[in-house]
Protein backbone atom coordinates (compact mmCIF):
# COMPACT_ATOMS: atom_id res chain seq x y z
CA UNK A 1 0.00 0.00 0.00
CA UNK A 2 1.27 3.30 -0.77
CA UNK A 3 0.91 5.58 1.72
CA UNK A 4 3.46 9.04 0.48
CA UNK A 5 2.68 12.00 -1.17
CA UNK A 6 4.09 13.18 -4.27
CA UNK A 7 5.81 16.63 -4.14
CA UNK A 8 7.83 17.02 -7.67
CA UNK A 9 9.57 14.22 -8.21
CA UNK A 10 9.67 13.05 -4.50
CA UNK A 11 7.69 10.67 -2.35
CA UNK A 12 7.46 12.13 1.37
CA UNK A 13 5.23 11.21 4.49
CA UNK A 14 3.12 14.80 5.65
CA UNK A 15 4.51 16.67 8.42
CA UNK A 16 1.14 17.39 9.64
CA UNK A 17 -1.68 15.60 12.07
CA UNK A 18 -2.41 11.90 11.40
CA UNK A 19 -6.18 11.33 10.03
CA UNK A 20 -7.06 7.95 10.45
CA UNK A 21 -8.57 5.96 7.41
CA UNK A 22 -11.09 3.29 8.24
CA UNK A 23 -12.39 0.26 6.41
CA UNK A 24 -16.61 1.45 5.93
CA UNK A 25 -16.87 -2.94 6.18
CA UNK A 26 -16.57 -2.96 9.85
CA UNK A 27 -15.00 0.44 11.06
CA UNK A 28 -11.95 -0.75 11.74
CA UNK A 29 -8.63 1.18 10.86
CA UNK A 30 -6.37 0.39 7.57
CA UNK A 31 -3.91 2.76 8.27
CA UNK A 32 -3.25 6.63 9.83
CA UNK A 33 -1.81 9.05 7.44
CA UNK A 34 -0.37 12.41 8.04
CA UNK A 35 -1.49 15.61 6.13
CA UNK A 36 0.50 18.03 4.38
CA UNK A 37 2.20 20.62 6.52
CA UNK A 38 1.56 24.38 5.01
CA UNK A 39 5.16 24.08 4.12
CA UNK A 40 5.09 20.80 1.86
CA UNK A 41 1.75 22.92 0.44
CA UNK A 42 3.97 25.26 -1.04
CA UNK A 43 6.51 22.82 -2.50
CA UNK A 44 3.51 21.05 -4.35
CA UNK A 45 2.44 24.42 -5.37
CA UNK A 46 6.04 25.62 -6.69
CA UNK A 47 6.66 22.15 -8.28
CA UNK A 48 4.06 22.83 -10.31
CA UNK A 49 4.44 25.90 -11.26
CA UNK A 50 8.01 25.33 -11.68
CA UNK A 51 6.79 22.17 -14.01
CA UNK A 52 4.07 24.89 -16.01
CA UNK A 53 6.78 26.39 -17.72
CA UNK A 54 7.61 23.47 -19.79
CA UNK A 55 4.75 21.36 -19.77
CA UNK A 56 2.03 24.25 -21.42
CA UNK A 57 4.26 24.66 -24.06
CA UNK A 58 4.09 20.86 -25.02
CA UNK A 59 2.18 19.56 -28.13
CA UNK A 60 -1.57 18.27 -28.01
CA UNK A 61 0.30 14.87 -29.79
CA UNK A 62 2.85 14.83 -27.10
CA UNK A 63 0.36 15.41 -24.03
CA UNK A 64 -2.33 13.10 -25.60
CA UNK A 65 0.25 10.19 -25.70
CA UNK A 66 1.08 10.60 -21.70
CA UNK A 67 -2.38 9.94 -21.11
CA UNK A 68 -2.86 6.68 -22.97
CA UNK A 69 0.00 5.59 -21.28
CA UNK A 70 -1.59 6.33 -18.27
CA UNK A 71 -4.50 5.14 -19.45
CA UNK A 72 -3.27 1.58 -20.27
CA UNK A 73 -1.10 1.52 -16.87
CA UNK A 74 -4.39 1.84 -14.83
CA UNK A 75 -6.35 -0.65 -17.12
CA UNK A 76 -3.09 -3.25 -16.18
CA UNK A 77 -3.07 -2.37 -12.81
CA UNK A 78 -6.93 -2.54 -12.72
CA UNK A 79 -7.42 -5.29 -9.88
CA UNK A 80 -5.06 -3.49 -7.13
CA UNK A 81 -6.67 0.07 -7.92
CA UNK A 82 -10.21 -2.21 -7.22
CA UNK A 83 -8.97 -3.97 -4.34
CA UNK A 84 -7.96 -0.50 -2.69
CA UNK A 85 -10.93 1.49 -3.80
CA UNK A 86 -13.35 -1.38 -2.46
CA UNK A 87 -11.17 -1.39 0.65
CA UNK A 88 -11.51 2.20 1.43
CA UNK A 89 -14.97 3.17 0.47
CA UNK A 90 -16.26 0.20 0.78
CA UNK A 91 -17.62 -0.61 -2.59
CA UNK A 92 -18.64 -4.28 -3.56
CA UNK A 93 -15.83 -5.24 -5.79
CA UNK A 94 -17.85 -6.05 -8.86
CA UNK A 95 -18.67 -2.40 -8.99
CA UNK A 96 -15.70 -0.86 -9.09
CA UNK A 97 -14.27 -3.68 -11.45
CA UNK A 98 -16.69 -4.05 -14.13
CA UNK A 99 -18.34 -0.31 -13.53
CA UNK A 100 -15.82 2.02 -12.65
CA UNK A 101 -12.46 1.22 -14.04
CA UNK A 102 -13.50 1.01 -17.45
CA UNK A 103 -15.12 4.57 -17.16
CA UNK A 104 -12.07 5.68 -15.55
CA UNK A 105 -9.76 4.69 -18.04
CA UNK A 106 -11.90 5.31 -20.88
CA UNK A 107 -11.76 9.19 -19.29
CA UNK A 108 -8.20 9.53 -19.75
CA UNK A 109 -8.61 7.96 -23.45
CA UNK A 110 -11.40 10.39 -24.39
CA UNK A 111 -9.36 13.53 -22.97
CA UNK A 112 -6.17 12.45 -24.98
CA UNK A 113 -8.56 12.02 -27.91
CA UNK A 114 -10.19 15.68 -27.54
CA UNK A 115 -6.74 17.30 -27.19
CA UNK A 116 -6.00 16.74 -30.51
CA UNK A 117 -9.40 17.93 -31.33
CA UNK A 118 -10.03 20.88 -29.87
CA UNK A 119 -12.58 23.39 -31.92
CA UNK A 120 -12.19 27.43 -32.29
CA UNK A 121 -14.25 29.69 -33.61
CA UNK A 122 -12.58 30.44 -37.02
CA UNK A 123 -10.79 33.92 -37.72
CA UNK A 124 -12.53 36.91 -38.77
CA UNK A 125 -11.85 40.49 -40.19
CA UNK A 126 -13.97 42.55 -37.60
CA UNK A 127 -11.87 45.45 -38.21
CA UNK A 128 -10.64 47.02 -41.30
CA UNK A 129 -6.69 45.79 -41.81
CA UNK A 130 -7.19 43.54 -38.95
CA UNK A 131 -7.24 39.34 -38.21
CA UNK A 132 -8.81 38.37 -35.00
CA UNK A 133 -8.59 34.79 -33.87
CA UNK A 134 -8.98 33.13 -30.64
CA UNK A 135 -6.26 30.74 -29.23
CA UNK A 136 -6.80 28.42 -26.60
CA UNK A 137 -4.14 28.83 -23.78
CA UNK A 138 -3.39 26.73 -20.36
CA UNK A 139 -4.63 28.26 -17.63
CA UNK A 140 -1.94 27.00 -15.02
CA UNK A 141 -1.51 25.75 -11.73
CA UNK A 142 -4.68 24.18 -11.09
CA UNK A 143 -5.94 22.90 -7.67
CA UNK A 144 -8.01 19.76 -7.69
CA UNK A 145 -10.15 18.86 -4.49
CA UNK A 146 -11.80 15.50 -5.06
CA UNK A 147 -14.36 13.93 -2.96
CA UNK A 148 -15.01 10.39 -1.55
CA UNK A 149 -17.63 9.15 -3.27
CA UNK A 150 -15.98 8.20 -6.02
CA UNK A 151 -12.13 8.77 -5.75
CA UNK A 152 -10.36 7.36 -8.26
CA UNK A 153 -13.25 8.47 -11.23
CA UNK A 154 -13.33 11.81 -9.68
CA UNK A 155 -9.56 12.10 -10.08
CA UNK A 156 -9.58 11.19 -13.67
CA UNK A 157 -12.23 13.61 -14.31
CA UNK A 158 -10.15 16.32 -12.71
CA UNK A 159 -7.25 15.34 -13.69
CA UNK A 160 -7.53 14.27 -17.41
CA UNK A 161 -8.98 17.42 -19.21
CA UNK A 162 -6.47 19.65 -16.75
CA UNK A 163 -3.14 17.76 -18.03
CA UNK A 164 -4.76 17.48 -21.93
CA UNK A 165 -5.40 21.38 -21.35
CA UNK A 166 -1.40 21.98 -20.66
CA UNK A 167 -2.08 22.53 -17.10
CA UNK A 168 0.04 21.39 -14.15
CA UNK A 169 -2.22 20.26 -10.80
CA UNK A 170 -2.04 19.79 -7.19
CA UNK A 171 -4.10 16.86 -6.38
CA UNK A 172 -5.90 16.83 -3.05
CA UNK A 173 -7.90 13.54 -2.51
CA UNK A 174 -10.11 13.30 0.32
CA UNK A 175 -8.55 12.81 3.39
CA UNK A 176 -11.14 9.79 4.07
CA UNK A 177 -10.54 8.00 0.62
CA UNK A 178 -6.52 8.41 -0.59
CA UNK A 179 -5.19 5.13 -1.30
CA UNK A 180 -6.27 4.94 -4.96
CA UNK A 181 -4.41 8.41 -5.54
CA UNK A 182 -1.54 7.07 -3.79
CA UNK A 183 -1.66 4.77 -5.65
CA UNK A 184 -1.99 7.00 -8.94
CA UNK A 185 0.47 9.37 -7.78
CA UNK A 186 3.16 6.44 -8.82
CA UNK A 187 2.14 6.17 -11.96
CA UNK A 188 2.30 9.80 -12.46
CA UNK A 189 5.71 10.13 -11.41
CA UNK A 190 6.71 7.40 -13.85
CA UNK A 191 5.15 8.95 -16.60
CA UNK A 192 4.72 12.46 -16.90
CA UNK A 193 7.51 15.17 -15.94
CA UNK A 194 8.18 16.34 -12.36
CA UNK A 195 5.92 18.28 -11.11
CA UNK A 196 3.29 18.21 -13.37
CA UNK A 197 1.08 16.09 -10.70
CA UNK A 198 1.52 16.89 -7.22
CA UNK A 199 -0.78 14.65 -4.22
CA UNK A 200 -1.23 15.87 -1.50
CA UNK A 201 -3.20 14.50 1.58
CA UNK A 202 -5.19 16.87 4.25
CA UNK A 203 -8.80 17.84 5.56
CA UNK A 204 -10.44 20.08 3.62
CA UNK A 205 -10.28 22.77 6.60
CA UNK A 206 -6.66 22.93 6.93
CA UNK A 207 -5.07 21.40 3.53
CA UNK A 208 -8.00 22.14 1.14
CA UNK A 209 -8.24 25.63 2.44
CA UNK A 210 -4.65 26.27 2.23
CA UNK A 211 -4.69 25.16 -1.41
CA UNK A 212 -7.57 27.68 -2.31
CA UNK A 213 -5.91 30.61 -1.33
CA UNK A 214 -2.68 30.16 -2.40
CA UNK A 215 -1.63 32.79 -4.22
CA UNK A 216 0.05 31.23 -7.29
CA UNK A 217 -3.16 28.82 -7.89
CA UNK A 218 -4.46 30.14 -11.05
CA UNK A 219 -7.94 27.39 -10.65
CA UNK A 220 -9.23 25.40 -8.13
CA UNK A 221 -11.99 22.62 -9.23
CA UNK A 222 -14.07 21.31 -6.44
CA UNK A 223 -16.63 18.30 -6.21
CA UNK A 224 -18.30 18.96 -2.63
CA UNK A 225 -21.72 20.52 -0.84
CA UNK A 226 -22.68 23.77 -1.63
CA UNK A 227 -21.03 25.34 1.43
CA UNK A 228 -18.60 24.08 0.53
CA UNK A 229 -18.80 25.38 -3.16
CA UNK A 230 -19.58 28.92 -1.13
CA UNK A 231 -16.04 28.91 0.38
CA UNK A 232 -14.39 28.59 -2.78
CA UNK A 233 -16.49 30.95 -4.84
CA UNK A 234 -15.36 33.69 -1.39
CA UNK A 235 -11.61 32.52 -1.29
CA UNK A 236 -11.61 32.60 -5.42
CA UNK A 237 -12.99 36.39 -5.44
CA UNK A 238 -9.88 37.60 -3.46
CA UNK A 239 -7.77 36.86 -6.50
CA UNK A 240 -10.06 36.18 -9.33
CA UNK A 241 -9.16 32.65 -9.57
CA UNK A 242 -11.14 30.61 -12.28
CA UNK A 243 -13.67 27.88 -10.54
CA UNK A 244 -15.07 24.36 -11.13
CA UNK A 245 -17.86 23.63 -9.25
CA UNK A 246 -19.51 20.67 -8.69
CA UNK A 247 -22.26 20.55 -5.60
CA UNK A 248 -24.37 17.37 -5.58
CA UNK A 249 -27.99 17.23 -6.88
CA UNK A 250 -30.78 15.82 -5.84
CA UNK A 251 -31.84 13.76 -8.87
CA UNK A 252 -35.72 13.36 -9.83
CA UNK A 253 -37.67 10.50 -11.61
CA UNK A 254 -41.12 11.24 -13.14
CA UNK A 255 -43.27 8.14 -13.36
CA UNK A 256 -46.75 8.52 -15.48
CA UNK A 257 -49.45 6.26 -15.49
CA UNK A 258 -48.73 4.16 -18.30
CA UNK A 259 -45.27 3.57 -17.57
CA UNK A 260 -43.66 0.30 -17.85
CA UNK A 261 -43.77 -0.05 -13.61
CA UNK A 262 -41.69 -3.64 -13.83
CA UNK A 263 -38.70 -1.80 -16.12
CA UNK A 264 -39.03 1.69 -13.41
CA UNK A 265 -38.86 -0.46 -10.23
CA UNK A 266 -35.72 -2.29 -11.92
CA UNK A 267 -34.07 0.56 -12.72
CA UNK A 268 -34.93 2.46 -9.33
CA UNK A 269 -33.44 -0.59 -7.78
CA UNK A 270 -30.05 0.07 -9.28
CA UNK A 271 -29.94 4.18 -10.07
CA UNK A 272 -31.51 5.19 -6.74
CA UNK A 273 -29.07 2.86 -4.66
CA UNK A 274 -26.22 2.30 -6.31
CA UNK A 275 -22.87 3.20 -4.04
CA UNK A 276 -25.19 3.05 -1.54
CA UNK A 277 -26.85 6.56 -2.71
CA UNK A 278 -24.11 7.88 -3.00
CA UNK A 279 -24.08 9.79 -5.71
CA UNK A 280 -25.14 13.31 -6.70
CA UNK A 281 -26.99 11.72 -9.56
CA UNK A 282 -28.79 9.23 -7.89
CA UNK A 283 -32.73 8.64 -8.55
CA UNK A 284 -33.71 9.39 -5.55
CA UNK A 285 -37.01 11.61 -5.17
CA UNK A 286 -39.78 9.89 -8.30
CA UNK A 287 -42.94 11.94 -8.74
CA UNK A 288 -45.61 9.29 -9.20
CA UNK A 289 -49.16 9.43 -10.99
CA UNK A 290 -51.81 8.75 -8.49
CA UNK A 291 -53.11 6.04 -10.85
CA UNK A 292 -49.66 4.02 -10.56
CA UNK A 293 -48.60 5.21 -6.81
CA UNK A 294 -49.66 2.46 -4.99
CA UNK A 295 -48.89 -0.21 -7.48
CA UNK A 296 -45.31 1.48 -7.67
CA UNK A 297 -44.65 1.60 -4.00
CA UNK A 298 -45.71 -1.55 -3.73
CA UNK A 299 -43.29 -3.25 -6.26
CA UNK A 300 -40.28 -0.97 -5.25
CA UNK A 301 -40.59 -1.74 -1.95
CA UNK A 302 -40.24 -5.62 -2.77
CA UNK A 303 -37.13 -4.73 -5.04
CA UNK A 304 -35.65 -2.70 -2.18
CA UNK A 305 -36.15 -5.30 0.18
CA UNK A 306 -34.01 -7.49 -1.89
CA UNK A 307 -30.65 -5.25 -2.55
CA UNK A 308 -27.82 -7.66 -1.32
CA UNK A 309 -25.40 -6.11 1.05
CA UNK A 310 -23.43 -6.89 4.14
CA UNK A 311 -22.68 -10.56 2.68
CA UNK A 312 -18.92 -12.31 3.69
CA UNK A 313 -18.72 -12.80 -0.26
CA UNK A 314 -17.93 -9.17 -1.67
CA UNK A 315 -18.88 -10.59 -5.12
CA UNK A 316 -22.76 -11.26 -4.26
CA UNK A 317 -23.20 -7.78 -2.95
CA UNK A 318 -24.80 -5.06 -4.71
CA UNK A 319 -24.31 -2.08 -2.48
CA UNK A 320 -21.94 -1.43 0.39
CA UNK A 321 -21.90 0.56 3.37
CA UNK A 322 -21.63 4.30 3.56
CA UNK A 323 -18.31 6.06 4.02
CA UNK A 324 -18.29 6.95 7.73
CA UNK A 325 -20.18 6.70 10.91
CA UNK A 326 -21.19 10.66 10.90
CA UNK A 327 -22.33 9.64 7.20
CA UNK A 328 -24.33 6.90 8.36
CA UNK A 329 -25.52 9.47 11.55
CA UNK A 330 -26.13 11.88 9.06
CA UNK A 331 -28.32 9.78 7.08
CA UNK A 332 -30.42 7.91 9.88
CA UNK A 333 -31.24 12.18 10.64
CA UNK A 334 -32.82 12.81 7.63
CA UNK A 335 -35.13 9.41 7.87
CA UNK A 336 -35.77 9.88 11.57
CA UNK A 337 -37.10 13.47 10.78
CA UNK A 338 -39.21 11.84 7.83
CA UNK A 339 -40.76 9.58 9.62
CA UNK A 340 -42.33 11.80 12.60
CA UNK A 341 -44.22 13.67 10.23
CA UNK A 342 -47.64 12.08 10.02
CA UNK A 343 -48.18 12.41 6.19
CA UNK A 344 -44.89 10.02 5.87
CA UNK A 345 -44.40 6.67 6.18
CA UNK A 346 -41.20 4.32 5.94
CA UNK A 347 -41.82 1.63 3.83
CA UNK A 348 -38.87 0.02 4.40
CA UNK A 349 -35.48 0.14 5.80
CA UNK A 350 -35.03 3.14 7.93
CA UNK A 351 -32.28 2.01 10.19
CA UNK A 352 -29.03 0.95 10.68
CA UNK A 353 -27.91 -2.60 10.01
CA UNK A 354 -25.10 -5.03 11.68
CA UNK A 355 -23.22 -4.67 14.44
CA UNK A 356 -19.81 -3.36 13.24
CA UNK A 357 -18.96 -0.88 9.94
CA UNK A 358 -21.50 1.76 8.57
CA UNK A 359 -24.08 -0.21 6.86
CA UNK A 360 -27.89 1.41 6.83
CA UNK A 361 -30.59 -0.69 5.21
CA UNK A 362 -31.71 1.05 1.75
CA UNK A 363 -34.98 2.91 2.69
CA UNK A 364 -37.94 3.49 0.64
CA UNK A 365 -40.21 6.84 2.00
CA UNK A 366 -43.63 7.05 0.89
CA UNK A 367 -46.06 9.99 1.26
CA UNK A 368 -44.04 12.54 0.58
CA UNK A 369 -44.95 16.20 -0.57
CA UNK A 370 -42.98 18.83 -2.25
CA UNK A 371 -41.90 20.99 0.65
CA UNK A 372 -40.24 17.94 2.31
CA UNK A 373 -36.87 18.06 3.59
CA UNK A 374 -36.37 14.56 2.37
CA UNK A 375 -37.62 16.08 -1.17
CA UNK A 376 -35.35 19.05 -1.00
CA UNK A 377 -32.08 18.26 0.39
CA UNK A 378 -29.41 15.49 -0.70
CA UNK A 379 -29.31 12.52 1.74
CA UNK A 380 -26.78 10.83 -0.01
CA UNK A 381 -27.51 7.56 1.32
CA UNK A 382 -29.66 4.50 0.44
CA UNK A 383 -33.26 6.22 0.59
CA UNK A 384 -35.25 6.96 -2.07
CA UNK A 385 -38.67 9.16 -1.46
CA UNK A 386 -42.15 8.71 -3.64
CA UNK A 387 -44.18 11.82 -4.59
Amino acid sequence: MDTKMLIGSNFTNGLGPAETIFNPRNGQTVVELPEASIEQIDKAVYAAEAAFVGWSKTTPGHRSALLLQIADRIESEAAEFAQLEALNCGKPINAVIEDEIPAIVDCYRYFAGAVRNMPAPAAGEYLEGFTSMVRRDPVGVVGSIAPWNYPLMMAAWKLAPALAGGNTVVFKPSEQTPLTALKLANIFSDILPEGVVNVILGRGQSVGSALINHPKVNMISITGDIATGRKVLEAAAKSVKRTHLELGGKAPVIVFKDADISSVVENLKIFGFYNAGQDCTAACRIYAHNKIHDKLVAELSDAVESIRYGLEDDSQNEIGPLISQRQRDRVSSFVERASEQKHMEVVTGGSAYGESGFYYKPTLISGATQQDEIVQKEVFGPVVSVT
